[in-house]
């Protein structure tokens, strides 16, 4: 009996990723990146990009299938270029103290916020929050959710509380904006109205710090058992109110 042939599969073999490749999507997402933190996902052309790179016009299309697709790219290098999440994990990596834990970042966070010359990253994602695009949910999804995730659990253990405790995930929003305020300010802004501030970048991140973990631990505290049927008691007990003003009696 004759050996059947085998059925050659008709579907079109998957294209490796050439090395090439890879450096031409890292440049246009580099280049990119320039263009749309000085002129805004709005008015940033894929002509402009193109021209700056060095690369014909279907490079956008044919690395990322559109202009839109190069900014999602683009979006989550400028987040990633802020602060990864490994570079997050390396900070505190041998740490053991929580509270430690999570000085040491938001003492990283703030050191960012205040160097001088921040990279294009800072300017793309400020534009973002301030003008959202199509683009956010990508963003969220890919790049904040994940940080976002590791943050509340510093913050939890630096609480003592679970990370599903509205006070816990309160006390990281009140944690991470002044953070994010000295990003978002320009630099020299506060070296105008408040020169001592910009002189000092280490003694802002120091006393931020004390401000920021006597917050968290005065919330935390609040929360103990002792504490909490104290602030019950105190809110059930109210002053009388005092009688109200006699009428003045006219003149006769």
């Amino acid at each position: 009996m004759p050996a059947t042939a085998k059925k050659r599969s008709t579907a079109p073999a998957k294209r490796a990723s050439r090395p090439d490749g890879d450096a031409t999507r890292l440049t246009l997402i580099e280049t990119a990146g320039q263009v749309f933190a000085e002129r805004g996902y709005a008015e940033a052309t894929s002509k402009e990009i193109c021209e700056r790179a060095g690369m014909p016009l279907a490079s956008v299309n044919y690395h990322f299938g559109s202009r839109d697709g190069l900014y999602e790219a683009v979006l989550i290098a400028a987040h990633q270029q802020v602060i990864g999440l490994d570079d997050l994990m390396k900070l505190v990596d041998g740490i053991d103290v929580p509270q430690l834990k999570l000085r040491t970042v938001l003492t990283q966070l703030v050191r960012l916020a205040t160097r001088a010359g921040a990279p294009w990253g800072f300017r793309v994602v400020l534009r973002e929050v301030m003008t959202p695009s199509a683009a956010m949910p990508a963003l969220i999804e890919k790049a904040i959710r994940p940080k976002a995730q590791f943050m509340l659990g510093l913050v939890s253990s630096a609480m003592g509380l679970p990370p599903e405790h509205p006070t816990v995930q309160r006390g990281l929003i009140f944690a991470l904006l002044p953070c994010l305020a000295i990003m978002i300010v320009p630099k020299d802004v506060p070296a105008k109205l408040l020169p001592a501030i910009a002189r000092d970048s280490d003694g802002l991140a120091d006393e931020l710090m004390c401000y920021v973990m006597a917050g968290l631990d005065a919330m935390a505290s609040a929360q103990r058992p002792g504490k909490k049927e104290e602030k019950t008691a105190t809110k059930q007990v109210r002053p009388e109110r005092p009688p109200a003003p006699a009428a003045r009696r006219e003149k006769a």
